[in-house]
């Protein structure tokens, strides 16, 4: 009996907010058993190369990133995630955009330690910014600082509602949904949306908002996801099978950000493939 190839289409480097360098991540990502990976780092595609060159044998790297994505429809409006795969990474106007939405980032994470500040929270922007090597900032940098500083015991606890999660969460300026589509796919590349139905995260939204964005070219959901209860992933299921769609499953792994180990959801090969056929901004990388 052939095996099935093991797929994990979503994982995070130290070129966002995971706690692995992208040349540790694919290695972890082979010893983990996996045929192939994707690195998608938040809003960056900063840890391409690295992983590119520390290819182990035998895996196959698949080349994207998670795109903060906002949803106009409701007031306020509702954060998200588009997967993005295999788009060309200097495309301008995606380029753009990613940049603006990355100093959006920095902007509210330092405008967050100033509030933890003046509040007595003794933590350190430009240490934030020294720990976070470069990469993409997001509040686990400063989840990881109110460890350091053994004020929390976990990042689950730094995103709870005494700290992160509410009481010091700011908005920050996120990509309009419709357009971030758009761009992806004028790129080359292939837009799937992150756990969309995991209300243990916040706000979701609604169905008929999937429906449009099928229209405008989302072409999967991510359905087999740790923040997904078994019901809330066979809702998506039938919500793709109805349009369409893709379906894919990930680990959303960010190291030791999270508990969630490599492979624990993968893909199907099935859908692996749509998503290399649909691609037309750069190809998977496979090392002998």
């Amino acid at each position: 009996m052939i095996s099935r190839p093991a797929i994990d289409l979503h994982t995070h480097s130290t070129a966002s907010d995971g706690t692995l360098s992208p040349a540790e991540l694919v290695r972890a990502a082979a010893d983990a058993g996996l045929d192939v990976v994707a690195i998608t780092d938040h809003d960056t595609t900063a840890g391409w190369d690295a992983a590119v060159r520390a290819l182990p044998p035998g895996l196959t790297l698949i080349r994207g990133a998670e795109i903060s994505c906002r949803w106009h429809g409701v007031e306020p409006a509702v954060p998200l995630h588009l997967l993005a795969y295999l788009f060309d990474p200097d495309h301008p106007e995606l380029v753009a955009e990613l940049a603006r939405v990355r100093l959006a980032r920095e902007v509210r994470g330092e405008r967050i330690v100033e509030l933890l500040r003046a509040d007595g929270v003794d933590i350190s922007w430009p240490e934030i910014m020294a720990a976070a090597g470069g990469g993409t900032v997001g509040r686990p940098h400063i989840a990881a600082a109110l460890i350091r500083a053994g004020l929390v015991a976990t990042t689950t606890e730094a995103f709870g509602v005494d700290w992160l999660g509410e009481r010091y969460r700011l908005p920050k300026e996120d990509v309009d949904v419709f357009r971030a589509v758009e761009l992806i796919r004028a790129a080359g590349g292939v837009p799937v949306f992150a756990h969309p139905r995991a209300t243990r995260r916040g706000r979701i939204v609604p169905d008929e908002l999937i429906v449009e964005l099928a229209a405008a070219g989302l072409a999967g959901l991510e359905a087999d996801h740790e923040d997904h209860s078994p019901a809330e992933a066979a809702h998506v299921r039938a919500l793709a099978a109805e349009l369409g769609l893709l379906v894919t499953g990930s680990s959303d792994f960010h190291g030791t950000h999270k508990t969630v180990r490599l492979g624990a959801h993968t893909t199907a090969p099935e859908a692996y493939e749509r998503i290399v056929a649909a691609a037309s901004g750069v190809t998977g990388v496979a090392s002998g």
